[in-house]
């Protein structure tokens, strides 16, 4: 598809489905300027596709989208609310400055993205091995699998981080 004809395709999205797709966004979130940039962050992200002339159902395609981006909107401001919680428990000497707390949250919006898509039991192996130091032994006792289990776990924890430090170009 052209880029002409790509521009003409989302500005028709964008006329025939924006105040439909806020109107849905609104209802779900129950804040007006809430839906209105989940809107627009829905609109800028299909500014960033590369095909859309096979969208069949554009209502369902946009709420899709603007699902999930509602979803990880959520989630970093879970990780914060989880970021700012701890904080309260640091002596008032160690509290870091703004801009140390905002790479740091920075990091865990990261991690969590990188973490999300591996299923459950790659994702507790992984954070065994590296939060708590536990050994392959140690990990494959705790999850009830072999050794040469949890190395596989490992592997495919560290090549999905890999891929998605690549595709959201971290890397």
């Amino acid at each position: 598809m052209q880029v002409i004809e790509q521009h003409d395709l989302i500005q028709r999205l964008y006329q025939d489905h924006q105040l439909w797709l806020q109107a849905w966004l609104r209802r779900k979130l129950g804040n007006p300027t809430g839906a209105a940039d989940l809107a627009q962050d829905t609109f800028l992200t299909l500014l960033l596709k590369r095909d859309l002339s096979a969208i069949l159902e554009p209502r369902a395609y946009l709420a899709t989208i603007a699902h999930g981006l509602m979803v990880s909107q959520l989630r970093r401001n879970d990780l914060e609310k989880a970021y700012l919680d701890a904080l309260m428990h640091v002596a008032p000497t160690e509290v870091p400055s703004p801009e140390t707390r905002a790479m740091v949250l920075q990091t865990l919006i990261k991690l969590d993205q990188m973490l999300n898509g591996l299923p459950a039991h790659i994702r507790n192996a992984y954070l065994m091995l590296q939060l708590e130091g536990l050994t392959y032994l140690e990990i494959s006792q705790r999850l009830g699998v072999s050794t040469r289990t949890v190395g596989s776990y490992i592997s495919k924890a560290l090549l999905h981080c890999l891929l998605v430090k690549q595709d959201a170009g971290w890397v």
